[in-house]
């Protein structure tokens, strides 16, 4: 499948009103296929306990950021391993902040963009030094260690990831009370971006 139909058929299946439990399968197969089961587009999804109404929502949230990597370039043909940019991981946050400014919409979905963001940043980054995580399973805790012992990051910035992290989770989750407050996030977003100005040059 070419890029120009792959975003095509991302876009259908983001505007699709299909009811919740196909589209949320439809979602995670996609992800699956297209993104590469190692890309944190696909674990946010397949992290969801189940496929109600609001993670069905929240899927088309992360795969229209997957369809944000393919428009700016940052794939070639399927793949988007190794080839995370900051100006595209910038545009992503960007719909996150988009969210969080429109009424109606649950701050957890913001949160979950925010945190596949962080999540594909750090990847990337410990790909790029050819850091090896060795018998520890991928993920933002596992890249925000290998990170820290590199001496890549100080103790400050591995706490506020830790912080991070942990909002990303409560909203994978659908821990939805911890997640409620629309400023909380917005300091999450408002963090995420000065780190990743901090470490993006």
């Amino acid at each position: 499948m070419d890029k120009p139909f792959l975003i095509n058929a991302a876009k259908n299946l983001a505007n699709s009103n299909q009811p919740a439990p196909s589209t949320y399968v439809s979602i995670l197969e996609f992800l699956r296929i297209y993104a590469g089961e190692k890309s944190s587009f696909y674990k946010q999804v397949n992290n969801f306990k189940n496929s109600h109404e609001h993670n069905a929502a929240l899927a088309k949230m992360i795969l229209k950021g997957f369809i944000t990597f393919l428009e700016n370039g940052l794939t070639d043909g399927i793949s988007i391993e190794r080839k995370a940019q900051m100006d595209v991981v910038s545009d992503i946050l960007e719909q996150a902040n988009q969210l969080l400014d429109t009424k109606g919409v649950h701050s957890a979905a913001a949160c979950v963009l925010i945190g596949a963001s962080l999540e594909e940043f750090l990847r990337n980054w410990v790909e790029d030094k050819n850091l090896d995580l060795g018998n520890l399973k991928p993920g933002i805790d596992t890249y925000t260690k290998i990170l820290k012992e590199a001496e890549l990051i100080t103790k400050q910035d591995f706490k506020d990831i830790t912080s991070w992290a942990g909002l990303r989770n409560h909203a994978a989750h659908g821990e939805w009370d911890l997640v409620c407050d629309k400023s909380k996030i917005s300091l999450m977003l408002q963090g995420v971006n000065l780190f990743l100005r901090k470490y993006s040059t």
